[in-house]
């Protein structure tokens, strides 16, 4: 396969109300609680990218019914129930999901039946003990390659117990990984975060009437209860609308409304750090669908200022901070983050491959531990490379409207997993970007 490189040439300003694709984490579960959910389920605005569609062929392939999506979103999946599950034919590729593969191993360690999930070279590299420490603590048996990476083998069978786990980081799939394996465990299973991560499961297993009991940042599964299918509306997803919020900030004369975005408070950090920058920023028609907080965000031109980014705002961020760093480069003065070393773990470590693509643009980024020191001052415009991540590609696209020249962004065939048609509705917006070879 030929590789995807992104032209993007300088300026221009972004008007009009648009949408952006559905909620890539709410159309992941969405898929996984309808397939052991009894009765059927309906979903509208479901995601069309890889990843998510990577977890609709997993469940296919262990044995459910999904009908869709057609190009409205809409999906119909046919639930076997929380113990209907069936043994897969082969390995259950999941691409480049960071999300598939860490809810999955938590759902599948109390199944009946063996099944390896694997991925693509950059999900091969990711950090799985987060997730098969605490599983082995229930009793689930997950072997792993050398340095705890994928492919992850579940070995079925196996007893599992509840735990009262304290998270040794703030990571919403090791959370969400140890409360799915809570449904399939004897007794009751708590899981504990340091700081407030999305808390899309707990929601939607609320939805689909299994209860999870939440108290401060802990929260507390029982075994052996069940699901029933129910309809869920997918919004927008404010980590694409997320490139949108900078792009109208940071381009003169801008003025754009994302439409039906989800905005549930746990996501909402990267409107509450643009805000701290002095983005004008206005959430319009708020309304609850399927219990989850929707809007619609009209962003207008602003002359942002950097800033100290609070730490308790970084997990509420942390898919964001890409285009958040790109923000920091067109602020006038000095920003600072901290607290963010998960970026490290990401499709790409995201400091060190964002620190290196804006220093190649002309931007005096400076790489630290667990962040970065940005000093914002003019684009200049150069190559990039995305290393292969989807967020670095589609955060270097919005450094465009502010580049004294051409911006070259090599690798960029991944921004389809979780934004198809970026190319289309950039352009639409007023961003001149285009694939070169």
């Amino acid at each position: 396969m030929s590789q995807i490189d992104y032209l993007v040439k300088p300026g221009g300003q972004l008007t009009g109300e648009f949408r952006v694709p559905g909620d890539k984490s709410i159309s992941h579960r969405s898929i996984m609680f309808g397939a052991i959910a009894d009765g059927t389920t309906h979903v509208t605005g479901f995601l069309q990218g890889e990843d998510s569609l990577n977890t609709l062929r997993a469940f296919r392939a262990m044995g459910v019914e999904i009908e869709g999506p057609n190009d409205k979103g809409e999906v119909t999946i046919h639930g076997v129930g929380i113990d209907g599950l069936k043994k897969p034919s082969k390995d259950i590729d999941l691409g480049n999901s960071g999300t598939s593969i860490r809810l999955m191993s938590g759902l599948l360690s109390g199944q009946t039946f063996d099944v390896v999930l694997s991925g693509d070279r950059s999900l091969s590299k990711r950090p799985m003990k987060r997730v098969t420490d605490p599983l082995a603590l229930m009793g689930a048996i997950v072997d792993t390659d050398e340095g705890g990476r994928p492919p992850l083998r579940i070995n079925g069978g196996s007893t599992i117990k509840g735990i009262d786990y304290v998270m040794p980081m703030a990571s919403a799939q090791v959370k969400s990984c140890v409360l799915l394996a809570g449904m399939y465990a004897e007794g009751k299973t708590c899981v504990t975060e340091p700081a407030t991560t999305r808390d899309h499961t707990e929601r939607m297993l609320n939805a689909f009437g299994y209860p999870v009991e939440t108290t401060g940042n802990k929260m507390c599964i029982e075994g052996g209860a069940r699901l029933t299918a129910c309809d869920i509306d997918v919004p927008s997803d404010i980590s694409s609308a997320a490139f949108y919020m900078v792009g109208g900030s940071i381009a003169e004369n801008s003025d754009i409304t994302l439409q039906h975005v989800g905005v549930n408070p746990t996501r909402t950090g990267v409107i509450d750090i643009l805000k701290l920058m002095g983005a004008n920023i206005e959430l319009l028609n708020e309304r609850i669908v399927g219990g989850e907080p929707v809007a619609d965000i009209r962003i207008q031109s602003a002359k942002l200022k950097g800033i100290n980014v609070p730490e308790s705002l970084v997990p509420l961020a942390i898919d964001e901070f890409p285009v958040l760093f790109v923000a920091a480069a067109c602020a006038e003065g000095q920003t600072v983050i901290t607290g963010a070393e998960e970026l490290r773990v990401k499709e790409s470590d995201r400091i060190q491959v964002m620190a290196d693509g804006l220093q190649a643009i002309g931007v005096d980024a400076e790489a630290t531990p667990d962040g970065m020191i940005i000093n914002g001052g003019p684009v200049k415009g150069g190559k990039v490379h995305s290393r292969d991540d989807h967020r670095i590609a589609m955060a270097f696209t919005m450094a465009g409207l502010r580049s004294e020249s051409d911006i070259i962004i090599e690798d960029c065939e991944n921004v389809n997993t979780s934004f198809p048609d970026f190319i289309g509705i950039a352009n639409k917006a007023g961003i001149a970007v285009s694939v070169c070879s």
